[in-house]
């Protein structure tokens, strides 16, 4: 016995799919004919702005109110500049310059981009607020550390990135910033008293929701005190009684990837994943980047069975299906009418940079650039000072693979330029810093989330509170080696 075809639809109209090149496959073309609520782009589908606005135009062909939506977040986290990194700074650089007029006007910017290349939905800005210096996912995608700037931030990202006609998703509900494991590898937890999460980690939420904001993301986090063993984003106590009625939430809930360990394991798979999203009140599901044809008709028909086994009301997929198509309501894809300044996103990243200790005498220095892993979120981008020299000589290396020595041969009597992500963390960076400032005047740069480390020995400590192509050139310019 076939599926019923009316359920069928019902349940595609909550699903986010994804795929894979830089035009939407046949399969795309015809699910999202049949009802598929939209799509995701990833850095794969982004060669340049005309093939994406050519992308979006043939999804809007199949149907005109798809949802397509992206993670471009400024800072680490770009797609459409994952080739050569964003041009504009992360939340963490915004937190640091703490200009919420300069906020909101670097997200309206990264809406007026947005809505030329007919994207509805950005998943961003990131409210978590980063309490952990060892939180290996959010770092510089969140604002800060203190709940009180990291709120007033927040909205005004909504209020910038929804002035274009793009929809702003807050995340990661309840709060993804005191977490010491990624949730796209595993199931974190946090584990605090609910008072603490009201105190800390929901008055960002509580100010987008104030700001208007139409969609709010999930988190896939353990909160034993709210979720039991379960991630949020299978939890009705957080995604009902505490977003819904609590919070005063009316928009859309979006979950986080639902491929991601936190949430696949825990549920037996994507398709059952969808189905506990939906029950515990997620309305639009993004299923994640790995999506084929086979896995958005296996979700789907997940979700059928669901409604036939009693695990999911036919009330609560129509409810999810309908706050689905009320965001494709409201969005607005089209030309923006005024151009983006170029400028604003490095003019800003400037504004971010700190610097301790003392700049001087950094003549034809050596610029050692330690490697870094990048997460999932952020994807392979290319960032550090090399675009931005003015000749001035750049070394790549491996921490594990560093020879001090050697590397104090190659300075001579030049100073040294240390430049780095998340250093406080990277196994091995902090003695080899400290060995090279024992016999050269160094200068660190820390382009990740800075903790309170200061290297022994260091003539200066330079944090630029992120790595994006703004950053980097901001970080050039700070150090007078700029072209």
């Amino acid at each position: 016995m076939g599926i019923d075809p009316g359920l069928r639809r019902l349940a595609l109209r909550t699903l986010l799919a994804a795929f894979t090149g830089t035009e939407p496959p046949a399969w795309a073309l015809e699910l999202t004919g049949q009802g598929l609520a939209g799509f995701t782009l990833f850095g794969r589908n982004v060669a340049d702005p005309r093939q994406v606005a050519a992308c979006t135009a043939a999804l809007r062909s199949a149907r005109p109110d798809v949802l397509i939506a992206i993670d471009e977040e400024g800072g680490d986290v770009t797609r459409l500049a994952h080739a050569v990194g964003s041009p504009y700074p992360g939340n963490a650089a915004l937190g640091a310059v703490d200009d919420v007029t300069a906020t909101e006007r670097v997200y309206r910017a990264i809406g007026l981009e947005l809505a030329a290349l007919g994207v509805t939905i950005d998943f961003a800005p990131t409210v978590d607020v980063n309490s952990a210096d060892d939180n290996p996912i959010i770092g510089t995608r969140s604002f800060g550390a203190d709940p009180a700037r990291v709120a007033a931030h927040a909205a005004a990202a909504v209020t910038g990135l929804q002035s274009t006609g793009v929809v702003a998703c807050a995340k990661h509900f309840p709060g993804h910033g005191a977490t010491v494991a990624d949730s796209h590898h595993e199931l974190p937890t946090v584990d605090v008293p609910v008072d603490l999460l009201r105190r800390r980690d929901l008055p960002p939420f509580a100010a987008v929701i104030g700001a208007g904001a139409r969609a709010v993301m999930t988190a896939h986090i353990r909160v034993p005190a709210l979720t039991g063993e379960l991630p949020a984003t299978f939890s009705r106590s957080v995604l009902h009684d505490l977003l819904r009625i609590e919070y005063g939430f009316a928009g859309t809930i979006i979950t986080d990837a639902l491929e991601m360990k936190g949430a696949s394991l825990a549920a037996g798979g994507t398709a059952a994943a969808a189905v506990r999203a939906l029950a515990a009140g997620a309305d639009l599901l993004c299923i994640g980047s790995e999506v084929d044809a086979d896995l958005v008709e296996r979700v789907a028909a997940e979700i059928v069975a669901a409604l036939g086994d009693g695990r999911l009301p036919v009330a609560r997929l129509e409810e999810a299906a309908g706050r689905a198509a009320a965001l494709a309501t409201w969005t607005e894809p089209g030309t923006p009418a005024e151009p983006v300044d170029d400028r604003l996103g490095y003019a800003t990243a400037r504004r971010a940079v700190r610097v301790e200790g003392v700049l001087s005498g950094l003549v034809k220095p050596l610029v050692v650039q330690v490697g870094s892993s990048s997460t999932v979120a952020e994807g392979r981008v290319p960032w550090g000072l090399g675009p931005h020299l003015n000749g001035a000589e750049l070394h790549r290396v491996a921490v594990s693979e560093a020879d001090p020595a050697a590397l104090r041969a190659l300075a001579g009597d030049r100073p040294i330029v240390l430049v780095g992500r998340h250093l406080h963390r990277l196994a091995g960076a902090r003695e080899l810093v400290e060995d090279l400032a024992a016999t050269h005047p160094v200068t660190v740069v820390e382009m990740g989330w800075p903790s309170t480390w200061r290297p022994a020995g260091a003539r200066a400590f330079i944090t630029t509170y992120g790595a994006s192509h703004a950053n980097g050139r901001a970080a050039a310019e700070t150090l007078g080696l700029a072209r």
